[in-house]
Order: C-alpha cells, then structure tokens, then sequence
C-alpha cells in the first residue's frame, strides 16, 4: 500500500480502496489563543522546574490545567506579539507577513475601511485545506473592517455602535474554514453571541469559554457525521475573548474563579515592582486573574474530550495569545499596544506527542513565524508560500541543537495609528508610529512625531539588569549598543520593506 503524496492540489490517494484508512495520517491541529493574556500569568512560572528560565516573578494564578500540559510541551519564554493589538496580530497569524504587509495594521472598525484580511490572501488555513485538511473556526476573529451585511437584518450592521466593531464574516472571507462558529468582536463574556456556517445567529447566554469550548468539542466527536469530514485530520482554531476586557465584577467572570482570589490583597495579586498602585484599574486584578483561571479550565476540558476519543496522540495542541495586558504596569492605561514586557511577551506552549521532547527554550518566536513554523511541523515545508516574512523553525522545535535553521536573534515592534483621512471621515491608511527591536537582551522602540517624521520619544531597555524596565537607559549612554540595534532593526524593516525602510525615516540613528 503506497503513501499518500501531498501535491500542489492538495493530498492526493494514489491507491485505490481503504488507502485514507491505511495510510499514515498528518496530525490534526489545535490552536488555542484567548484574548490579552500575558505570559507572566501562567503559574507554572512560580513553580521550581519552570522559574530558573526567567527573570520575572510570576503572577500568583491557579492554571492548573496549563501547569501539567506545559510539562507536556515545548514551553517557549520568548514569544513575542510584534504588533500587540488584536487584529494586527491576527493578520499576521493568518498571512504569515508584518502588519505592515498583511493588510490589518490597525484593530478593524468601520472607520477603517481598508483594514480587513485581504480575501486574495493566502492564509494558513488556506494551505492546509490545500494539503486535505478539515479546518474549524471558533471564538473572536476581529480580522475584518464591519459592513451591513447583518444576516438577519440585511443592509444594517451587526451592533448599532458608532464606530462600529463587530462584524460578521461572510463565507467567501472565511478561508477555507468551513465550520464556522465565529464573531468580530463583543466584549460581553456572560452573554456572547456567534454567526455558524449558515449564518444563523446563537446567543448562547453562558461564560463564553465554557460555550467555546463545547463547540469544539462537538466538532471534534462529530456525532452524526455533520461537522466534520473524519476521513481528513482537522486543524481548529479557538479564539476565546476573556481574558481581555471587560473585568470589572464576577459579571465578567465565573464566580468560583474569582473566589480564589477576592481575599487576596491587591499588592500581593499586582507583584511586578513596576506596578503604579495609584491607578483605579488595579482593582480589575483579581477579575483578570479569575478570567485566566477560566480559561485555564476550558482548555484543560478540550484537552480531556480529546484523550477520551483517542486522538490526543496523533494531535499537535498549541496553547498562545495574541498579546498581552499590562495591568497597571507602567502606569500606562493602555492595556497592550506597547514594547514593554507585559504587552509583548505572551505564552506558547506546544504539545506533539513522541515527536516533540517536553523543555523550555528560549526561542524568539515571531508572530509570523507562527504559520511557516506550523507547516513544518505537520511535514508541509514544500507549501510554504515564499512570499512570507515568517520563517520555518520547525527544526528547532524538533531538536534545539540543530544547525539547519539559524535562531533568530531578534523580533520586531510596531504600532500603527490612523493615517489619511477622507472628506467621508473614515481613515484609508495607516501611519506608521513606531518601530523597534527586541533581542536577548535589550529592548528598543522609536515612537515619530506625526506632524514632523521626526522622533518624539525612545525607550531603551537593558532587559537583563532590569527585568521590569523600569529605566529609560538615554540612548548617548550606550552609543554602540544603540548602533547595532539600530543596524539590526534597518535590516530587518528593509527585509520586509516597511514603510521606515522605504522612506527612510530616522535616518540620524537607523542605518538600512
């Protein structure tokens, strides 16, 4: 009986009968992100095994779900959102490319009409339906600019909100996802709201994890035979909202999570030394925290559902977000959009049984790296597309020593604001605020004057002396250190030919 063959139009049989049965099967897939959560607030950080591989204090949580799958997994500590905000960092998930390339470099709203997931892109999901594989979305998307196409109200938006936010996504937009179980983006996690692949509309009116969760586990037990084709491996995207915002009472989490956490001084929850304890906001902590615990729970039921039907063997589970929350850090209010630590550096744990040796490694994994990095592993490198700006590490996840793939040595930020605006008042470009670099090391971010081009505020981290950098080094203290950035980050912004890069900004202090 020969194998099957992974061609151009897909996967191919070339055998006759029972061949799907016989032949080997390429793994299923399971991606997990929910919603601005920091990678400080996995517990197992403050445990002994996992603490020697940072330099941070953990946040007091109870992830016990995460704490034993990490220990199932290649747990990386170095995961960096390049574009900490939602829709860019998901343009970049599903295209593979920088928010400056990817067609999202702003949150999508419908003051942003050019801010959509192109439909001409070739997205992962794209490539693996290609390779014969049933793909399912649930959760947030918040990857397309809203229109009123409202399906149970036609030629009216979804929400009566101006800007509006939410948005359904119309099948031709879907990519090749073709159970769909998804929404733009509602902050309301007791009573959430979904679009399936028909366009019926479900309020399910319960914690929006807990309902997330049971869709993926129908789909993936496929009772009947309707959800899914169980001759093909699948690859399942859930994206849950909490623990973003809102997290301002047990309205926005489960009461039995924030009991393990109402009786906990606020000063003993925030514990990073950089916490501004001024800011109101320090009371949505142990909201946050409990959002996190009932994510923690969610996941570990899909973990149990997939084990029970047999399948956790022959399935890569990846557990990530798409940015993280500063929680008071700072003293900024903004959440996320931001270079420090609590914004950028978020989870990922990835689990690939008897192919992936459980450990922590340090790899720098970028958010377009992700979509290469995936069809490597599952033995698609020849669908790569070679448009991307990610890069295939597969190879290290397979064996950290190896010398087939370099380590990258450094990730980039950006953040993007509203560009030029038309006499309709909606804004039809992106300005491209900021730029820096992150290394092993140091952390760097140049912020533009809008008026002027010219530079209006830097930060610079030694994130090794100063783990919570809670000091601005000047950059005329470390002038060598400074230039190399500055070198690595004009490589890089030429690689991808950002807009810096095109028009040469900050010329004074970035080479290209």
């Amino acid at each position: 009986m020969k194998n099957f063959v992974l061609g151009g139009m897909g996967l191919i049989a070339l055998t006759a009968c029972n061949a799907q049965q016989s032949a080997p099967q390429l793994p299923n897939i399971i991606y997990v992100f929910p919603d601005q959560l920091r990678n400080a607030a996995m517990e197992y950080w403050s445990q002994d095994e996992f603490r020697p591989y940072v330099n941070f204090q953990g946040d007091p949580t109870h992830t016990p779900r995460l704490n034993e799958f990490a220990r199932q997994s290649v747990v990386l500590s170095s995961c960096f959102s390049n574009n900490p905000v939602s829709s860019p960092h998901r343009g970049s998930l599903f295209t593979g490319m920088y928010s400056n390339k990817s067609g999202v470099p702003n949150n999508c709203q419908s003051f942003r009409p050019t801010c959509s997931l192109p439909d001409s892109a070739t997205c992962v999901s794209d490539v693996l339906y290609e390779a014969g594989y049933d793909c399912a979305y649930i959760g947030k998307l918040h990857l397309f600019c809203p229109t009123p196409n409202d399906p149970q109200h036609p030629g009216q938006y979804v929400e009566s909100r101006v800007p509006a936010w939410d948005a359904y996504t119309e099948p031709h937009q879907r990519h090749h996802f073709d159970f769909w179980y998804s929404y733009g983006t509602f902050d309301v996690h007791k009573n959430p709201h979904y679009w399936d692949s028909e366009g019926n509309r479900h309020d399910p009116h319960e914690y929006s994890p807990k309902h997330e969760a049971d869709k993926a586990i129908e789909y993936m037990r496929n009772e009947g035979g309707k959800l899914r084709d169980s001759s093909k491996p699948f690859f399942m995207m859930i994206s849950m909202n909490p623990p973003h915002s809102p997290y301002q009472s047990t309205k926005d989490c489960m009461e039995e999570d924030y009991n393990l956490y109402k009786d906990t001084p606020l000063d003993s929850l925030l514990v990073r030394p950089n916490v501004d304890f001024s800011m109101d906001k320090t009371k949505s902590a142990p909201y946050y925290f409990a959002n996190v615990t009932g994510v923690d729970r969610e996941f570990g039921r899909i973990l149990d559902a997939l084990k029970e039907l047999g399948l956790d063997k022959n399935t890569i589970v990846i557990f990530t977000s798409d940015h993280g929350e500063t929680m008071c850090s700072q003293g900024v209010k903004d959440p996320k959009n931001s270079p420090y630590a609590e914004s950028v550096n978020v989870p990922f744990m990835i689990r690939y049984p008897d192919h992936l040796k459980p450990r922590v490694d340090n790899l720098m994994l970028s958010t377009p790296d992700i979509y290469p990095t995936l069809l490597g592993l599952v033995g698609l490198k020849h669908m790569i597309p070679g448009h991307l700006h990610g890069r295939d590490l597969s190879d290290i996840f397979f064996n950290p020593e190896t010398t087939t793939v370099e380590r990258p040595e450094s990730a980039l930020y950006f953040q993007n604001s509203d560009g030029r605006k038309g006499e309709d008042g909606l804004f039809y470009d992106f300005y491209p605020n900021a730029r820096g670099l992150k290394t092993d090391r140091y952390t760097i971010a140049f912020y533009l004057d809008k008026k002027t081009g010219k530079l209006r505020e830097s930060l610079f981290f030694d994130d090794v002396e100063d783990p919570y950098q809670q000091r601005n080094i000047p950059l005329d203290e470390k002038p060598e250190v400074v230039k190399e950035l500055c070198q690595k980050l004009g490589q890089e912004l030429k690689r991808i030919d950002d807009r810096w890069y095109q028009d040469k900004l900050l010329p004074e202090l970035i080479t290209y």
